[in-house]
């Protein structure tokens, strides 16, 4: 009954004062009072920085040691301290990788490594033990040779799958154009990987992690005078050289738009990214009005501008985002979608009449609150984790902020107005931009208007500048017949057909894995003269996918997709191509195709052949003076979208008279799959369940 009268007394107040206005924004209350507990901070006599935030609600603690050097420039072995901090937990003096796999996972600890930080996680109870495995990885590490190897196979495999990706090519050409002579445009790729050796390893790693200017920085359930004494114990006797120190806040600025291009062969979509650098510092005064800027443009989602008008309104893409990366060694803002090609220049019309718009000053209050009640929320939630107020703690000692920085956070943030959004714009977004676009060369014509004297830049998926293909000496029908020649250890026509009629059947079994997968696949191969062929997948017995051509039908089988039989036209150009080498009758298939020329790969020359049998488009790289195929890329249309699939050869061996490649690497997409063949037989007896 009280609650009752208190609801109508509270209705009658509020209707003699009259109805609410909701048409106005209520006034935003006043910035709350952050309180943040301060870190402990001290430092060790070899010149460890320790930054200490205890909190005992977990049996837990977290060290993550954080090295103080700058990042080098690696030039022509780009990928150097990626490949180091991805070998630094592959074994120390004292234990195998296994064994240090093995202790790690007994106790249910975690430990990370990087190229600069490892980073260990445990049960208080288990402290001590792992501390003693996180000194020996810093302090001892072997870098094993078959690991190094390994991890360098792996990469290889990663360079392929990133060829496939639009978004990581335009992330590249992104660090290279925006970053040029720098360590941001340090992109890894075939030619410097295969140049990093083990001894470069080592060395990076001896000047990368000393513990001159390195910081530790110690979460969870351990007081000041346990860290101070295990810190001592552990990490106490580490030497090192002096720490490695180099300012690279020099940026390029452009003098008006430039147009780079990355080429992805029969892309339906471009990745389109508008970029360039900012000359701002973690903590700066700039940066949080920057952030709040970034936030109305495109970092804040739906009802940001850039998917308001290229989404919502102009229906020219799923999405389309702004991202401001703030760095001590670089900062960079970027606007960037994937577009179809047809609106491909339309895409870039709006993206740069979004960046002028907003630096011409048109901001409302509603946005602006709507990007600050965001940041603030976010940097609320962020508050709930004790790992957090250390990072908080390293930022400050690491980019020299001021002690409170982060208890006036909200403060600084509420005081930002629309003005200070207008000047952050006029600051920085007229100094021209960087339009980087991956897609199919069909669009050249469209974009290069947008380029400020016309010429536009072409750069490859690792962000290198592109040279023009060499003109081939040869025709592509002699390439063709010097690559059969030379897999069939002939060198005429009449010793190629007498070796071919021998043959009256190839069967291989080829043993398939895919990195971090705990199954091998097997993959049986099979062809029969004149045209028929099979191919099964299969693991633990059960197949995947299979497919057949019987001489006058056939069908592909997949485990999801079910099964689709062959068309018409498919099987016409199937009975047309022999298949032990297709090459063989690309004449008579009516396969159209072309020599391209001569191309460059890790200081080889290849021939690409362009092929293109109606269905899909196909380049062929053959070496310039083996004639052996190197690697394939395949391109088709598949549900409007793309599909691309590479395949490398290696280790080729005679068989029979035949020279097989032993090795294979295929990527589909950003799956990568190793293959090593493990039989070859010829004119053996065919299971015609094969064929069915």
């Amino acid at each position: 009954m009280k609650k009752l009268l208190l609801l109508v007394a509270i209705s009658a107040i509020t209707g003699v004062n009259g109805q609410i206005d909701r048409s106005v924004r209520p006034k935003a209350a006043a910035a709350p009072a952050i309180n943040i507990k301060n870190s402990e901070v001290f430092k060790t006599a070899n010149g460890i920085t320790v930054v200490l935030s205890e909190n005992h609600k977990l049996p837990r603690v977290s060290f993550n040691m954080v090295m103080g050097a700058s990042p080098m420039i690696e030039g022509s072995k780009a990928g150097l301290n990626q490949l180091m901090g991805q070998l630094l937990l592959s074994g120390t003096a004292a234990r195998s990788k296994d064994v240090l796999d093995k202790e790690i996972d007994y106790m249910g600890a975690t430990l990370n490594a990087d190229g600069s930080s490892l980073y260990l996680s445990c049960l208080t109870k288990h402290l001590e033990k792992s501390l003693g495995i996180m000194q020996d990885v810093l302090m001892n590490p072997t870098f094993p040779e078959s690991e190094f190897a390994r991890i360098k196979k792996q990469a290889e495999s990663g360079l392929l799958a990133a060829k496939s990706s639009p978004d990581e090519m335009a992330g590249n050409a992104e660090r290279k154009i925006n970053f040029p002579n720098h360590p941001n445009s340090d992109v890894m790729n075939e030619a410097s990987l295969a140049a990093i050796t083990r001894d470069d390893i080592v060395a990076n790693f001896k000047q990368i992690f000393t513990p001159d200017g390195a910081y530790l920085v110690i979460v969870g359930d351990i007081n000041k005078e346990q860290a101070s004494k295990m810190v001592d114990q552990y990490f106490g006797s580490w030497k090192g050289t002096a720490v490695y120190k180099q300012d690279y806040s020099s940026l390029f600025k452009n003098k008006g738009n430039r147009v780079i291009f990355v080429n992805k062969p029969g892309a339906v979509q471009s990745v389109i990214n508008v970029t360039f650098p900012v000359a701002v510092k973690p903590g700066e005064k700039d940066q949080l009005a920057l952030n709040v800027l970034n936030s109305i443009f495109g970092g804040g989602a739906f009802g940001s501008r850039l998917m308001q008008n290229l989404r919502e309104d102009k229906a020219y893409t799923y999405g389309c985002y702004s991202d401001l990366q703030v760095t001590r060694d670089g900062s960079w803002l970027s606007a960037s979608g994937s577009f179809r090609n047809d609106v491909s220049d339309s895409a870039i019309t709006q993206l740069l009449y979004e960046f002028n718009r907003i630096a011409e000053g048109y901001v409302t209050e509603d946005e602006l609150n709507l990007a600050k009640s965001v940041m603030a929320g976010g940097f609320a939630r962020s508050l709930e984790s004790p790992q957090t107020i250390a990072r908080f703690a390293l930022n400050i000692i690491r980019n020299n902020l001021e002690s409170d920085y982060y208890q006036n956070y909200l403060k600084r943030l509420e005081a930002i107005t629309k003005e200070d959004v207008l000047n952050m714009a006029q600051k920085y977004f007229t100094n021209g931009f960087n339009i980087i676009v991956v897609g199919n060369e069909a669009v050249l014509d469209k974009i290069k208007v947008f380029d400020a004297d016309g010429k536009i830049e072409k750069l490859d998926a690792f962000g290198n500048e592109v040279k023009d293909v060499k003109k081939a000496t040869i025709s592509a029908d002699e390439l063709l017949t010097n690559y059969v020649n030379a897999v069939t250890l002939t060198n005429s026509p009449k010793a190629l057909a007498k070796k071919m009629k021998k043959i009256k059947s190839i069967s291989k079994e080829t043993s398939i894995t895919i990195p971090g997968a705990p199954m091998t696949l097997k993959l049986t191969e099979v062809n029969v003269a004149p045209n028929k062929e099979a191919m099964k997948l299969e693991a633990q017995g059960m197949v995947f996918q299979s497919s057949y051509f019987d001489g006058t039908k056939g069908a592909e089988k997949n485990m999801q997709t079910g099964e689709k039989t062959m068309t018409d036209a498919e099987i016409a150009a199937k009975k047309k191509s022999p298949g032990f080498f297709p090459e063989m009758a690309y004449k008579t298939s009516g396969m159209v195709y072309e020599l391209k020329g001569i191309e460059t790969i890790n200081n080889k020359d290849y021939y690409v052949l362009a092929t293109n049998d109606g269905e899909s488009q196909r380049f062929d790289y053959y070496d310039v003076t083996t004639y052996m195929k190197y690697k394939t890329n395949s391109i088709s249309q598949q549900g409007g979208e793309s599909a691309e699939i590479t395949v490398m050869y290696d280790d080729y061996r005679e068989v029979n008279g035949l020279m097989i490649p032993y090795k294979l690497v295929q990527v589909i997409g950003e799956m990568s799959l190793e293959g090593t063949v493990k039989e070859v037989l010829f004119n053996s007896k065919i299971d015609d369940s094969l064929f069915k």
